[in-house]
């Protein structure tokens, strides 16, 4: 994405347009999946991601502000740039947000989520969230265990998390595509 001040909820495309595969997103843990957001409460496919990754906290979070208690406090502290220390899942049940990730030379890439979107951060990723210009989303949030909803505002490169991402994704990433390259 650009580095423009803009309005935070524009897309920020580069241009000319640049845009991430899934598979370039997976190489950075963020993984994604295209449900079924109109029978969420029974999809199989949402069941199964559940029970294979022990997800069994979930609630709803509307975010606009009618519905969102201290909507510009909290839709301020969501941009601001943080990581935590278990995974962020989301599924968009309906409308629609940005998540903004850092790739491995630390530039922004923006992921829109829509209805039916499922998107997953590994812990120790930075990150930001905010809604689009529709300025409404409602969100599934999972987790395991109790929920911890913590975030670390960056730097927080000393956390155990962030350390084990760093070694997962982007050690071992750029070691990859080293070897991939020489190929």
């Amino acid at each position: 994405m650009d580095d423009s001040d803009e309005d935070q909820r524009l897309p920020h495309h580069k241009e000319p347009k640049e845009f991430v595969s899934l598979d370039q997103l997976a190489e950075l843990g963020v993984l994604s999946w295209k449900l079924d957001a109109d029978n969420y409460e029974t999809d199989p496919e949402l069941k199964k991601i559940r029970e294979e990754r022990g997800y069994n906290y979930m609630d709803v979070c509307e975010v606009c502000p009618e519905k969102l208690p201290n909507y510009e406090q909290k839709i301020k502290s969501f941009f601001e740039e943080h990581l935590h220390t278990d995974e962020e899942i989301r599924f968009c049940a309906a409308g629609t947000g940005y998540f903004d990730v850092r790739d491995r030379n630390d530039a922004w890439i923006r992921v829109w989520v829509k209805k039916g979107g499922m998107i997953i951060l590994p812990a120790g990723i930075y990150h930001r969230f905010t809604l689009d210009e529709n300025n409404y989303i409602k969100a599934l949030r999972f987790f395991v265990g109790e929920p911890v909803w913590t975030p670390y505002n960056r730097p927080h490169d000393h956390l155990p998390a962030r350390q084990q991402y760093v070694k997962d994704f982007v050690e071992n990433g750029v070691a990859n595509h080293a070897v991939d390259a020489a190929a």
